[in-house]
């Protein structure tokens, strides 16, 4: 079998990047990363006019309604251009989650999605992993407790809240009783958040919601490997370049063995990533027992050969690699966040070996 991408997978990749790199190139990123949020509105918009935040988004209400494949190929590319957007929650998590549910306002909200007229954050960690005893509760009818690393909660439209371990609310981002601080961590080009509620009221609340969280992870997931993914290709091609046009004892430094071997290596590590995340994309809606297993496998895999990655791509740079003028930090960093905002590689393998009965 050849398993490969389509011609309109090929068109929404080429035309996608092409978009980025001059709307957003690395020196809006520069400029973005002063802001409070980098999640610039007008970037969405525009994005939404490409159709890009759609992509999952059922055609009844303004969408694509294509498959996870698509959405993480889009993924990829807004990675390779580091480009800030609230893609992963608002037009990933958020429509996977919502699509499970029935409510009347789901239509409007998957609408805006679409649009580009609404950002939805994610507060999901807990389901996963808790920090700092912090955790959600359905208090009568109002929320209270603290979520942390909060995916583009920070000036969100809406908050997509995990409540308990099967709770999902919906929560209005200037709602009484909200505080969202936004968290400094080494990426400038994602907006993390902690969130407090204090007697919140919900604009609605899921019950015996466990799969659509786990569902939504997934494809959370397997879209988070795709973004680093697409910025340890650009790292590699960064590198590449710079090995041709730096010169040394008279030689490009891409002319020595060693230099060679770097980046021959590092993209020997990354193309049986490609594949990984290809069929994982695919298992998602195709074979959606698997998903699960994949979504782990493959988020784990990607976070450990993109350190190694971005170290070595560093490195063909020499001194100037990691210096803010030269701006490969911003690829650097992505992927190292990246590596921890839905779970390590090792509590991804462990929730692996626990899916395949393995765990001891």
């Amino acid at each position: 079998m050849d398993f490969g991408l389509s011609d309109d997978q090929k068109l929404l990749e080429e035309s996608l990047r092409g978009f980025l790199a001059e709307q957003v190139p690395i020196t809006r990123v520069r400029e973005l990363r002063e802001a409070s949020c980098p999640n610039d509105r007008g970037i969405w918009r525009s994005l939404a006019e490409l159709g890009v935040t759609g992509i999952l988004v059922p055609e009844s209400q303004g969408g694509s309604a294509l498959a996870l494949l698509d959405a993480a190929l889009v993924s990829q590319s807004l990675g390779f251009a580091v480009t800030p957007s609230a893609y992963l929650s608002s037009a990933v998590m958020a429509p996977t989650a919502l699509q499970t549910v029935s409510a009347p306002e789901r239509d409007a909200w998957l609408g805006g999605i679409a649009s580009g007229d609404l950002v939805m954050g994610v507060a999901a960690t807990e389901f996963f992993s808790i920090r700092e005893e912090a955790g959600v509760r359905l208090e009568g009818a109002v929320l209270s407790g603290k979520s942390m690393m909060a995916l583009d909660a920070f000036g969100a439209d809406l908050l997509l809240v995990v409540v308990g371990g099967d709770r999902l609310a919906v929560v209005r981002g200037d709602a009484a009783g909200l505080a969202t601080t936004r968290l400094a961590t080494i990426d400038a080009t994602r907006c993390t958040s902690e969130v407090v509620f204090d007697g919140v009221a919900p604009e609605a609340v899921y019950e015996n919601a466990g799969a659509a969280i786990a569902r939504m992870l997934d494809a959370g997931r397997i879209a988070l490997a795709a973004d680093a993914l697409g910025a340890c290709e650009s790292m590699i091609a960064q590198a590449v370049a710079y090995s041709h046009e730096r010169v040394q004892f008279g030689r490009p430094i891409g002319s020595f063995q060693a230099v060679k071997h770097m980046c021959a290596e590092m993209i020997a590590d990354l193309e049986p990533a490609r594949s990984l995340l290809w069929y994982a994309a695919h298992a998602f809606d195709a074979l959606p027992d698997e998903a699960p297993l994949l979504a782990c496998h493959v988020l784990a895999h990607v976070s450990e050969i993109g350190r190694e990655i971005a170290s070595t791509a560093t490195q063909v740079h020499g001194g100037i690699g990691w210096t803010d003028e030269q701006n490969l930090h911003f690829w650097f960093k992505r992927i190292g966040v990246a590596r921890h905002l839905l779970g390590g590689p090792e509590m991804l393998r462990e929730r692996a070996a626990s899916l395949q009965a393995l765990a001891a």
